[in-house]
């Protein structure tokens, strides 16, 4: 069998799983979910979850990845616990139930970049999305994104995964930039820095049990813990890489464009609507490509580039984090049976397609395949994993942390400490909120 690949730097591994963790949860959801509960109290609550529960969180998958140095599936068996190889199972068929809607948003994107550039959404932007949102052009630009993805995933980690992230990343934070800097100079700007930067702590003494929860659910699910992604990536790694380090990098630059993508979203709704409008309401399709696409067409021939350019940063963000959910089974079916790397990934992407053809023809299949998957799938994924390092594996998860680390034992202690109480109830508590969720959802679409 073929040498296992590595990343060649460990700015590649932090990119990529930067990039993994940069998705449209963050330039999507996170200025709508800030924007309909609470502004800067939503912030606070969210930046504190990132640091005390996402950190954690992430550093639980980097230990069972490099310690394993395998996949995210037969991770569990190198390390002497086959019966835990449910938690890696699960996280590959999580990423893969998602991958195959997300593709679908993903054409979407790839609708509106042009869609943007040419002003085509400029008269009717409701009626341009509800046009292409669903049919045979959706299922297209499903096939185009899918498409992508596999070919970024076939060229390998080193030529495909890391070269890839190191041009997507630093892209789209300096065009992230480049459009707060722009939304920073309208008139009428003021408010929405008010509404998104300081916190209303009366706000959030009233609205703690609805804040709470959708805050720590955001951080928890953009930092793309619960797939197989995070364990898959770290298992590429060397054990002289600090693993508290490359998490807490991980953690604050995903952290940052999420922070970045509010500043950009927030004050255009703002100065076009004096506030968050309904169709924004929640997140959803009606956030970006409704509410969003909208601020756009007001702007006239102004808003066709800058339309361009939010999309493109839109879609080199959602393509970055489908590359790692592709990349996660491509590396079990790679590692246990000796495929090629490229047939493999065409051919899961191939499958992902027609299961995702569901979601490209109706949109209430996609949100069904979203609730599923952010409700139960991805919370019962992290718990199971959190259990098992903090309770099953916690004194070897020990060593392994400390590995090409100055933390020394006093961090380790406390990081596991915290694996084994708070985080562990922070994550069941989401996914008792999430299986609540499932009973009010709109029942399976019919076909």
């Amino acid at each position: 069998m073929t040498e296992r690949e590595t990343w060649a730097t460990r700015l590649g591994f932090i990119l990529a799983a930067v990039g993994s963790a940069v998705g449209l949860g963050n330039i999507w959801q996170f200025p709508f979910k800030t924007g309909t509960n609470g502004g800067a109290a939503f912030v606070f609550v969210y930046l504190l979850a990132a640091l005390l529960i996402g950190l954690p969180a992430i550093l639980g998958e980097f230990v069972v990845g490099r310690r394993a140095n395998i996949n995210a599936v037969e991770a569990f068996d190198r390390l002497k616990h086959p019966a835990w190889t449910v938690v890696g199972a699960i996280g590959l068929l999580t990423g893969l139930w998602i991958l195959s809607y997300y593709s679908v948003v993903g054409g979407w994107v790839i609708r509106y970049v042009f869609g943007s550039a040419t002003g085509a959404y400029f008269g009717d932007a409701a009626g341009y999305f509800a046009s292409v949102s669903a049919g045979w052009e959706a299922i297209a630009f499903h096939a185009v994104f899918m498409a992508i993805t596999a070919g970024i995933v076939a060229f390998g980690v080193e030529d495909g995964i890391e070269k890839a992230t190191k041009l997507m990343v630093p892209s789209i934070v300096v065009m992230l930039v480049a459009l707060a800097v722009y939304a920073f100079t309208l008139d009428g700007s003021a408010a929405a820095y008010s509404y998104y930067l300081s916190p209303d702590f009366d706000y959030l003494a009233n609205n703690l049990g609805s804040v709470v929860p959708f805050a720590v659910s955001q951080a928890f699910f953009s930092l793309s813990l619960g797939m197989g992604a995070m364990i898959t990536y770290a298992s590429y790694l060397g054990d002289d890489d600090s693993l508290p380090a490359d998490g807490s990098l991980v953690v604050v630059l995903n952290t940052a464009v999420g922070l970045l993508a509010g500043l950009v979203v927030i004050p255009l709704l703002f100065v076009q609507f004096g506030g968050v409008p309904d169709a924004a309401a929640g997140g959803g399709p009606g956030a970006l490509f409704v509410a969003v696409a909208q601020v756009f067409a007001d702007l006239g021939a102004a808003g066709q580039a800058l339309g361009a350019v939010f999309f493109l940063v839109v879609l080199i963000a959602a393509l970055s984090s489908a590359i790692s959910l592709l990349e996660v089974v491509t590396s079990y079916v790679v590692d246990n049976y000796g495929y090629s790397r490229p047939g493999t990934a065409f051919a899961f992407a191939g499958g992902l397609f027609v299961l995702g053809t569901l979601s490209a023809w109706n949109t209430a299949w996609l949100g069904w395949f979203d609730t599923l998957a952010y409700s139960v799938l991805l919370p019962l994924s992290v718990l199971l994993g959190v259990i098992f390092v903090g309770w099953v594996y916690g004194p070897e998860a020990v060593d392994e942390i400390k590995k090409g680390t100055s933390g020394g034992e006093t961090f380790a202690t406390a990081w596991l400490w915290s694996i084994r109480t708070y985080v562990l109830v922070g994550v069941f508590v989401t996914l008792y909120l999430g299986v609540t969720d499932i009973y009010a959802a709109p029942p399976i679409p019919s076909l």
